[in-house]
């Protein structure tokens, strides 16, 4: 009988870790999970975020820094037999040119604007090239075939401006801006689960973060009417 209760009581023992051994690697194994993510995502967003947050004080600063606009121009004229092909084309449409078009515009003056809409009138073709910290346009007569490529700048800083926005930068750099913020949250998201898992040992860690939350709701409270 005394062995039997010997074994009965070591059973529960045996069946599984102690709570204490069990917390300890949970906390271990999202410790590894946390790190890893946070340090692969502060990888993916580190050049965006470094340039999100210097175009952020740029755009806010952005009456204090001077540009001065560059104006480039350029002419040609559409050969005889593209411009016959322009008799056909709807004298009133949004639809792109042609392409032998397209294709001559690309060789003549150096700029792309196969699939672009048009502003087609009885008189003209114009083509909108909107462009990250600049504009363009090309214009050509339908009855001359002449042809005015112009295009303005505005310095890096407007670039750099545009690409923070968005603005013109194309489907590619659309999709990079969501990619980079979901890259954002998980960093940030990471960075919170560990604080949680160190806050014991850090004291200042929860008075800090509410500081940082409580900050921009005082100002926004106050200051913004």
């Amino acid at each position: 009988m005394t062995e039997l209760a010997a074994q009965r009581q070591a059973e529960p023992e045996a069946k599984g870790p102690k709570p204490k051994a069990a917390l300890n690697g949970a906390r271990s194994f999202w410790l590894k999970q946390l790190h890893s993510w946070h340090w692969i995502s502060a990888a993916v967003s580190l050049v965006g975020m470094i340039l999100f947050a210097v175009t952020g004080i740029t755009l806010n600063h952005a009456a204090s820094i001077p540009g001065t606009p560059v104006t480039v121009e350029q002419t040609a004229t559409l050969p005889a037999p593209l411009l016959q092909r322009l008799t056909t084309f709807p004298e009133e449409t949004t639809q792109p040119l042609p392409d032998a078009v397209a294709r001559w515009a690309s060789e003549a003056l150096k700029v792309e604007i196969a699939g672009k809409p048009t502003e087609t009138t009885p008189e003209e073709v114009y083509v909108a090239l909107a462009i990250p910290g600049g504009d363009g346009w090309v214009t050509i007569d339908r009855s001359t075939g002449e042809t005015l490529h112009e295009k303005t700048t505005r310095g890096w800083i407007a670039y750099l401006n545009d690409l923070h926005k968005g603005r013109n930068a194309g489907v590619v750099w659309f999709w990079f801006i969501d990619v980079f913020a979901a890259a954002c949250v998980i960093f940030a998201v990471t960075g919170l689960g560990l604080m949680i898992l160190h806050a014991k040992g850090r004291p200042s860690t929860w008075p800090l973060a509410a500081l940082g939350l409580l900050i921009p709701v005082v100002i926004a409270l106050i200051f913004i009417h």
